[in-house]
């Protein structure tokens, strides 16, 4: 499902719920679980009893794989779920937020982005009133922790720090290869080690963008028949 599907004043409950732009990669599977995250994911991995859980974490430490992966098992499990990425919310309807307690997973990734803004910051709040009374769960993404957001409404700022807390870290540059190398496996890549430090010297650090060149090399690989070497990375990167 697209964006531009979403954009609408129809609940929930009158919408597919599977989430938007899920990407077919980010599942539990195919996550690396860093040494200091490896309580906090297997938490949500395997559906902790917290009906609200906030997670945070800076330098991009994969929190949208974790959420868009919560989404992915929830549908394999036929619950019902969504996955609704704030930094596209110019996109999106606040009124989607409407019957969210008639699901059983409402993921809300990059929440920073809704701080200072009245009609979001008070559909969440509305949202979160409804998922309490129900048997849904709530499950919120942000860049810091909750106690210093900049949301305006305090009855909000007071429900997002009223769950359970969750901080990942970033990995360090040998979890960020092992990754690399996690998810080039299961595209049916073979990505030597000579080549992952190739692309971690060069490369943006961020987890996401590491994924984001890894796809970019695989569609080169395919077009062209290569296997993954640097030469391959060189004419396709420009490095």
């Amino acid at each position: 499902m697209s964006v531009s599907d979403l954009n609408s004043s129809l609940p929930i409950s009158n919408q597919l719920t599977l989430g938007v732009g899920l990407d077919d990669d980010a599942t539990f599977e195919n996550f690396l679980i860093g040494f200091e995250n490896q309580q906090a994911v297997e938490y949500l991995q395997y559906s902790g009893s917290e009906q609200f859980v906030y997670i945070w974490g800076n330098s991009s430490p994969g929190l949208t794989h974790l959420l868009q992966a919560a989404c992915h098992q929830a549908a394999e499990q036929s619950r019902g779920a969504i996955y609704l990425p704030m930094k596209e919310k110019e996109s999106l309807s606040s009124q989607i937020l409407q019957g969210a307690n008639s699901l059983s997973l409402v993921c809300i990734d990059d929440i920073q982005e809704i701080a200072g803004d009245a009609e979001w910051e008070a559909a969440l709040f509305t949202a979160f009133n409804s998922i309490k009374d129900s048997d849904a769960k709530l499950l919120i993404a942000a860049n810091s922790s909750p106690q210093v957001l900049d949301i305006d409404l305090a009855d909000l700022h007071s429900r997002l720090q009223s769950g359970l807390i969750l901080q990942l870290v970033s990995l360090t540059d040998e979890e960020k290869i092992l990754a690399l190398q996690l998810r080039a496996r299961n595209r049916g890549m073979d990505l030597s080690d000579s080549v992952a430090d190739f692309i971690l010297l060069r490369a943006e650090r961020s987890v996401q963008a590491l994924m984001d060149i890894l796809d970019e090399l695989d569609k080169s690989s395919l077009v062209q028949k290569r296997k993954l070497t640097v030469p391959l990375v060189k004419s396709t990167l420009g490095w």
